[in-house]
């Protein structure tokens, strides 16, 4: 009787050892969120020296996704803002252009606002060299946000806004001179 039960036991843990791995088809799906922290984890790893182009885009495109399929979520906003972040690095000033566009008219009440409008005429000036909208864009936002804490470095920006380093330098010199 003992070598019968002995002999189902092991019989049992063979079956159960070769039944092997499980199928990856088993497995349930990523959500979004999961999705998006396991893109970050990688664009974000702090072992990293550089953003890798194309993870960072993939991550763009997932924030952009979130926000598509969630708009009334407040995860929404933050994302895209996120997204704006990676597409200014990227140096992919249209696009950029455009979720901040996105969010200002979708999530006027973002908290991040007064920034993203900054960001606007820092991209047009220094991104795309269109000096006639970074202008625009440092005055909307000086003429709404007055005691924001980008204010200082809008009125500094409008006041060199497009001069090169050598006529930097000149009034440098000239302002140094002056003292």
């Amino acid at each position: 009787m003992k070598r019968t039960t002995l002999f189902f036991a092991f019989a049992i843990i063979f079956i159960t050892a070769c039944d092997g791995p499980k199928k990856e088809e088993s497995k349930k799906p990523l959500s979004l969120e999961e999705m998006i922290s396991q893109q970050e984890e990688k664009v974000f790893n702090p072992d990293q020296n550089k953003m890798v182009k194309q993870e960072a885009t993939a991550l763009v495109n997932l924030y952009e996704k979130y926000a598509n399929q969630h708009p009334k979520d407040s995860l929404a906003a933050e994302y895209l803002f996120r997204a704006s972040d990676i597409s200014m690095n990227l140096r992919r000033p249209g696009h950029t252009i455009r979720l901040f566009d996105r969010i200002l008219n979708e999530y006027p009440d973002f908290k991040k606002v007064p920034s993203v409008l900054f960001l606007k005429a820092f991209v047009y000036e220094d991104q795309l060299k269109d000096y006639d909208n970074a202008k625009k864009y440092y005055e909307l936002f000086l003429e709404k946000y007055p005691d924001s804490e980008f204010a200082d470095d809008a009125k500094i920006s409008l006041k060199y806004l497009g001069k090169s380093p050598e006529e930097l330098i000149k009034e440098f010199e000239k302002a140094g001179a002056g003292k």
